[in-house]
């Protein structure tokens, strides 16, 4: 697995404070990711202050980490950005905040304007907590890239 380089980080000027992924949020989630060149995964530790219940993940914390892990399989490995048109949940177990849990996206389909993709929220002992589909509409490269801050697909692939 190779890690994912926060390109976003670097640019100081664009106002990069996402609640996902910015180190720099003192509220957000504080994302990172890795890659093996098909799929994208994070091992990100639940705090307290995510709960729904108690020691429950919040659902919409859940959905918040598919969404954004979709996004860094986009930057990554489709080489633009975009935005979710869609997002569909199941969620078939609590997710405990106290263990680790794995996030993997897989892309699932893929057209010149859209990305489908697959999230599961597993938990430390491996079982299916929720999983989700990602409906992503993508921009254009060269609007990804002017409008958007998209800095490309290398800037992500540390060396």
């Amino acid at each position: 697995m190779q890690k994912i380089k926060n390109a976003f980080a670097d640019n100081k000027e664009a106002g990069y404070n996402c609640f996902g992924c910015s180190p720099g949020n003192p509220i957000g989630l504080h994302m990172e990711f890795f890659t093996d060149g098909e799929t994208v995964v994070s091992e990100w530790q639940p705090l307290n202050q995510f709960q729904g219940y108690v020691n429950v993940l919040h659902g919409g914390i859940q959905a918040t980490i598919m969404d954004e892990i979709a996004s860094w399989l986009v930057y990554a490995l489709l080489d633009t950005a975009g935005v979710t048109a869609n997002l569909n949940v199941n969620y078939l177990k609590p997710v405990y905040v106290n263990g680790p849990i794995h996030v993997k996206a897989v892309l699932k389909e893929k057209t010149e304007r859209k990305a489908i993709i697959n999230v599961e929220i597993v938990n430390d002992k491996k079982s299916i907590c929720s999983e989700g589909e990602v409906e992503y509409f993508l921009f254009p490269p060269a609007i990804a890239r002017k409008k958007y801050h998209y800095p490309g697909k290398q800037a992500f692939l540390e060396v």
